[in-house]
């Protein structure tokens, strides 16, 4: 019959989650403190589900009684699936060290499972909060001298486009019913007439408006 399971003989702080805060374009470290307060040396060895994601250091080694070590999880930059996110785990993996070897290999080669020690941790993922915005008088932009004044000429502007481009297309209208043959249309005639009253209207229009840009300009 197997032995039940020991419990974990370090203190670990934090106890069951790591938090990396945001933003996650950049690496995102988190600590792990580990403490032996027992009078027999430990070794470790920090394992994670997603190894491609994190860097740790160091990952391994050996703690010395009433002795700590602190380790330091590096979140590599990712833009990633949360879903995924919260698959992310870490295990602190202890035993004593039964002997003076320094050969961590040999010894987590030689272990018996009944003698391992385990801590399992979550991880939390915190975004950054967003700024409120504030609202200040002072950071209202402030009008400058003349601000009006070009907004208006902007506005004259856009109509003196607006009508230049009705005159284009009245002259177009015009040429098309000039090049219909004689008796198309009794109408045709005085469609004629009609676009020309008003390719006259509109260009003394936009003279007017274009004299009005010209004063804003030059006052």
């Amino acid at each position: 019959m197997s032995r039940p399971k020991q419990q974990q003989i370090l203190k670990i702080e934090p106890p069951t989650e790591l938090k990396f805060k945001g933003p996650f374009n950049d690496v995102v470290t988190s600590h792990l403190h580990l403490t032996n307060p027992s009078d027999k040396r430990v070794c470790f060895k920090v394992k994670t589900t997603a190894p491609r994601r994190y860097c740790v250091r160091p990952n391994s080694g050996f703690i010395d009684s009433d002795a700590s070590v602190t380790i330091s999880v590096m979140l590599q930059p990712f833009d990633s699936d949360p879903v995924e996110l919260l698959k992310h785990k870490f295990m602190v993996q202890t035993m004593f060290a039964s002997n003076a070897s320094d050969d961590l290999e040999s010894l987590w080669k030689e272990a018996n499972p009944s003698d391992l020690m385990d801590s399992k941790l979550k991880c939390v993922f915190e975004q950054p909060a967003e700024q409120s915005p504030v609202k200040s008088e002072a950071a209202a932009p402030t009008p400058t001298p003349g601000s009006d004044k070009e907004s208006e000429l902007g506005a004259i502007m856009e109509e003196q486009k607006r009508l230049q481009q009705i005159v284009a297309k009245l002259k177009l209208e015009n040429d098309e019913l000039k090049s219909r043959p004689d008796g198309f249309e009794p109408s045709s005639k005085e469609g004629l007439a009609a676009s020309q009253k008003r390719i006259i209207l509109i260009f003394l229009i936009v003279a007017f408006v274009t004299g009005v840009s010209l004063g804003y300009i030059l006052s």
